[in-house]
């Protein structure tokens, strides 16, 4: 089975994010482009770029990079209420189509500032209920005509988008990742996702979500292709085990002195899959081979939560784990991200290509 690895593309306005102390440039077209043409040279298949209300609009930087590369591909993060499915399924549709099928979009369900862009909060159910419905229209457009639907959320009549999305042997659309560790999550990504993205968690933990997953999909009636998986994490890897233990617990000490938890952190806090990362580190400071959980208790949020630390192989080790429970996406970064992207891609990546799951 192939594998994916992208980077991530912070797309933020102010410097400084995770840690990253470049100043010169940050939030410009030219230092983005870098960064992609950076992951195109050094073994990634493309990067996802982050998204949420304050930060520059993620599908117009996508756009951007995807005319500036030749097989980057972005993992456009977007949100249901910021876009209307059929007013993004076009958009979408004619960047796939423009980069010779290179899109890739991540839903994204978690709190935002809503009301910033006339959107309504709701309460779990409410968010997920919406998302189910926008992607369930999403694809209606993408691959039907004359596409009439009435749903709870959203409604279009005689709706055919034009262009087409890129379609290639199997390939329809552009995939579709989505994450969420609620039980009202998951049961929107086992009826209606391509790829379910997990969080840094332990091995163990993992597994038991696939096998949820597996069960939630067949219960439900899903009627896509199998559910695929990945992971979004932080990876910091340097030459020697001993290096990369010493700066990645200077790291942490430099977070505990500095610790600041902004409004963003602070919703994203009260997500389930975020409580569920920042309780491991009760379990101890390393899970598994080389799981570091200390991030997490000095402001690291998402996927800065926890973290891969180690050699070359003891990362590549650690990540075949993960390939032997069923995943093959993988989204990894570390700050500065200019730097790592090379370091890692090429002190990682040759390792886990040449060693695919079969």
């Amino acid at each position: 089975m192939s594998l994916e690895f992208l980077w991530y593309i912070p797309n933020t306005v102010e410097p400084g994010h995770r840690g990253d102390d470049t100043k010169d440039g940050w939030g410009t077209l030219d230092f983005s482009t870098k960064l992609a043409r950076a992951a195109e040279e050094h073994g990634w298949g493309g990067a996802l770029i982050g998204t949420g209300w304050g930060r520059p609009d993620t599908f117009t930087v996508a756009t951007s990079l995807a005319a500036r590369t030749r097989t980057f591909k972005p993992l456009v993060a977007i949100r249901p209420g910021y876009w209307q499915p059929a007013h993004f399924a076009s958009a979408a549709a004619t960047l796939d189509l423009l980069s010779g099928g290179r899109l890739l979009v991540n839903i994204v369900s978690g709190r935002d500032n809503l009301a910033a862009y006339g959107d309504t909060e709701g309460d779990q159910s409410h968010r997920y209920a919406r998302t189910k419905e926008f992607l369930q229209l999403v694809r209606l457009l993408w691959t039907e005509e004359n596409v009439t639907f009435k749903g709870d959320y959203f409604t279009v009549d005689g709706s055919t988008v034009a262009p087409r999305p890129f379609g290639i042997g199997q390939r329809k659309h552009p995939r579709l990742y989505f994450g969420g560790a609620s039980a009202a999550a998951e049961r929107v990504s086992a009826a209606e996702a391509d790829v379910q993205l997990f969080w840094g968690e332990p091995l163990a933990g993992i597994a038991e979500r696939i096998d949820r997953l597996r069960a939630l999909s067949q219960s439900l009636g899903r009627t896509h292709a199998p559910l695929e998986y990945g992971l979004r994490i932080t990876t910091l890897v340097r030459d020697t085990t001993e290096e990369a233990w010493r700066d990645a617990e200077a790291k942490v000490a430099k977070m505990s002195d500095e610790q600041r938890v902004s409004r963003t952190d602070s919703l994203r806090r009260q997500a389930i899959g975020q409580q569920r990362l920042i309780a491991l580190a009760a379990r101890g400071e390393v899970l598994d081979s080389c799981l570091y959980t200390a991030p997490g208790k000095f402001g690291g949020g998402g996927a800065g939560t926890t973290w891969l630390v180690g050699s070359p192989t003891d990362v590549a080790d650690a990540l075949r784990k993960y390939q032997e429970l069923g995943l093959t996406h993988f989204i990894l970064s570390d700050t500065p991200y200019k730097q790592e992207v090379v370091r890692i891609g090429d002190l990682l990546l040759s390792r886990l290509n040449d060693r695919a799951v079969a």
